[in-house]
């Protein structure tokens, strides 16, 4: 997408050329004092700009895109990491609205049983314009257990769960969730007295940096009463998922992530509790007996091992391999609604929850997803996943583009399912085809990155 220069118009990158070819110096920007800072700063030929100075890549907040963007003029090979309209994926109520909408379409063009991939996310209204049709679920079904949710709030602020439409007026008085007050303060004081392994911490709490609603909507969605418990604790899954492209759809999976853990044993009797209730880390971390040090979190591997010795490998690969379809239908379901823009990239978090039947659920996507660490397993692995965004999005200039694995991200989608397979086609039906995913796996970054950048080496000697 290019954009005339006139008066109006900040230009980006226009001193270093327009051409997409090796640069000796990157110069780069971002507001988010964490570990990100500590990444971007420590990128061998990469150099930091101040205030308004040119910059070549942005590692931007959603405020400066919302004021910027469309008065930013940027050269051919500048980046920045949102996606203009990102929010149709990660504010509830649009992804919501997304999910039904290609799921609708699903079963128009491929039949209920395709449309059927698209059940993976819970009976969802947004409040209050859906408020009647809510109401007409809730009196099918009573007793079962509702969760409200702020659109576009994170960290676990504003939610509460109830099960009387009592609660529901008292919302729309405005007196709603008072019992869950705590959670409006508790979550950003402790996100800003919490400093990662490196010394430094977020300017602001990002995770997820929404964009603000003048007028707050809600969802009410039906809350997953069985969840999978581990120790008799409530877990969700963080995951992360590179977007390099929507058009065509350009997808990459990290292998690594992390399961967040309740710190209270899970219960139903008490729906006010949110120890129980909520996984979000800026919660458990503000509980009386949470450990620093020991935290609430398991990596995917360690997550993936269990799941292994208490289960059958098949029934944990048909779980990863569900997993794998939640990513890619969320990302089809808005592919023709997001403004993909070839200056833009987006690191997703997705956050999944697994219930008693091993089924996968979408709870939310976040485009910010927390970069500030709980411990230090935590900075280390959140180091390696930025560390590896930046060689996917190669400001350098030293893929190929026909890479499918880098560091520790893995091509699962590259406008139709990538083959596992070096040399496979990358078409489903072919033989047997496996989809290049290895969620939970080993994560050999390292050497993996030393092998392709020898070889990318290699081959620019050969041509040279």
């Amino acid at each position: 997408m290019s954009r005339p220069k006139n008066q109006n118009y900040k230009s980006h990158g226009s001193s270093k050329g327009k051409e997409r070819e090796q640069r000796a110096s990157i110069r780069f920007k971002t507001t988010l004092m964490n570990t990100l800072t500590d990444v971007l700063r420590n990128r061998p030929g990469w150099v930091e700009v101040k205030d308004e100075g040119e910059w070549d890549f942005y590692w931007c907040d959603v405020s400066w895109l919302r004021e910027n963007f469309d008065h930013t003029y940027m050269d051919d090979h500048v980046r920045i990491s949102h996606f203009r309209n990102h929010y149709e994926l990660t504010r509830k109520n649009y992804m919501v609205k997304n999910l039904k909408r290609f799921r609708r379409q699903l079963e128009r063009e491929a039949g209920k049983l395709e449309a059927a991939k698209c059940d993976f996310f819970p009976k969802t209204f947004e409040m209050p314009c859906e408020y009647h049709l809510f109401v007409e679920e809730f009196r099918k079904h009573p007793g079962i257990t509702w969760i409200m949710k702020p659109v576009a709030r994170s960290q676990g602020k504003g939610i509460f769960l109830f099960r009387r439409l009592k609660d529901i007026m008292d919302w729309r008085k405005g007196t709603a969730g008072k019992k869950f007050t705590s959670l409006e303060a508790q979550p950003v004081r402790a996100a800003a007295a919490t400093a990662n392994p490196s010394g430094t911490h977020d300017a602001r709490s990002s995770d997820d940096q929404k964009d603000e609603l003048p007028v707050e909507n809600y969802v009410a969605q039906r809350y997953i009463e069985n969840p999978y418990l581990i120790g008799g604790r409530k877990f969700d899954l963080r995951v992360y998922v590179l977007v390099m492209s929507y058009l065509p759809l350009r997808a990459w999976l990290y292998r690594d992530g992390f399961a967040r853990f309740s710190n209270t044993r899970f219960t139903l009797s008490s729906i006010d509790d949110q120890y129980v209730h909520l996984t979000n880390v800026a919660v458990q971390k503000t509980s009386p007996d949470y450990h620093p040090n020991k935290g609430c979190k398991w990596m995917l591997q360690r997550f993936r091992q269990y799941l292994a010795s208490k289960h059958s490998p098949q029934v944990v690969e048909t779980l990863f391999s569900d997993m794998d379809n939640i990513f890619i239908k969320s990302l089809q379901s808005v592919q023709k609604v997001i403004i993909s823009d070839k200056h833009c990239f987006e690191l997703y978090g997705y956050d999944i929850l697994i219930d008693q039947d091993l089924k996968p659920w979408l709870l939310e996507v976040n485009a910010s997803p927390s970069l500030t660490a709980s411990s230090q397993e935590d900075y280390e692995l959140k180091t390696c996943l930025l560390e590896d965004t930046l060689h996917v999005v190669d400001m350098e200039a030293r893929l190929t583009g026909k890479e499918k694995r880098v560091g520790g991200f893995d091509l699962m989608w590259n406008d139709g399912p990538v083959s596992r397979e070096e040399g496979a086609p990358d078409l489903p039906g072919m033989g047997n085809f496996v989809t290049n995913t290895h969620l939970g796996c080993v994560n050999d970054r390292k050497s993996q990155l030393q092998q392709l950048f020898r070889s990318l080496q290699a081959q620019k000697k050969a041509s040279s």
